[in-house]
């Protein structure tokens, strides 16, 4: 059965692997880096804030939100969502998170193309990730060229994940490029105080990488299971 196929581990283990290893390398990052003020005593908000101002956004608001590591900027409301580990708190992790989120309100201004693209992709994204499974596991276990058609189907809108997780990377590496440099000449910290931040981010930075890659080899299982079984 599908499910129980043994191939399958060669596709999903080694991206599910390491996942595992950027979630532990995140939190860990931020919880050590949680721990270390700030020189400047700026909290997180506050740094975002400065860099908003700095960057002609004193319309983008800054808010608190719940959830542990759930920082965003939101394009639609023109707000940036701090957790409140971040918001509140006066440390490198903090303000590393906070830069990187005013990051992507500065791509937003300018028309980064990639954060661009991504977003026109979310309405359909959410929808091909739920269904593009369900259609390719209904037409895997019909005959005929009507389970075939639906079975691509399901690749296709699967397809689009894909293609969202790796849209996604060059977004999140630019904003943290631009949280890293702003920082620094910002004088939000110092550059020995960067070891912290560059921890902090590029332990975030791999969470993405690797949800890339597990869409990707998700995808190439599903077409080499649709072309093992026409064989």
């Amino acid at each position: 059965m599908f499910f129980f196929d043994p191939s399958y581990l060669l596709f999903a283990g080694p991206p599910l692997l390491l996942g595992l290893w950027a979630q532990f390398k995140v939190k860990s990052a931020f919880n050590r880096y949680s721990q270390v003020p700030t020189q400047s005593g700026i909290t997180g908000a506050q740094a975002a804030m400065r860099l908003l101002g700095q960057g002609g956004l004193g319309n983008v608001g800054v808010e608190m939100t719940e959830g542990m590591l759930s920082d965003h900027y939101d394009p639609s409301s023109k707000t940036l969502r701090l957790s409140e580990d971040v918001y509140s708190v006066p440390s490198i992790a903090s303000v590393g998170v906070a830069a990187h989120e005013a990051g992507h309100a500065l791509q937003d201004k300018t028309g980064y193309s990639p954060l661009k693209l991504r977003s026109a992709m979310v309405p359909t994204v959410s929808i091909g990730s739920n269904l593009g499974p369900i259609l390719f596991m209904i037409g895997l276990f019909m005959h005929g060229v009507l389970g075939s058609s639906l079975a691509w189907a399901g690749i296709i809108l699967f397809a689009g994940t894909a293609l969202f997780a790796v849209v996604t990377l060059p977004v999140e590496f630019d904003a943290s490029r631009r949280a890293k440099a702003l920082l620094v000449s910002q004088g939000i910290v110092s550059e020995g105080e960067m070891e912290g931040v560059n921890a902090v981010l590029d332990a975030a930075a791999l969470t993405y990488v690797a949800a890339a890659a597990q869409a990707i080899m998700q995808l190439l299982y599903y077409v080499t299971i649709l072309n093992r079984r026409d064989d």
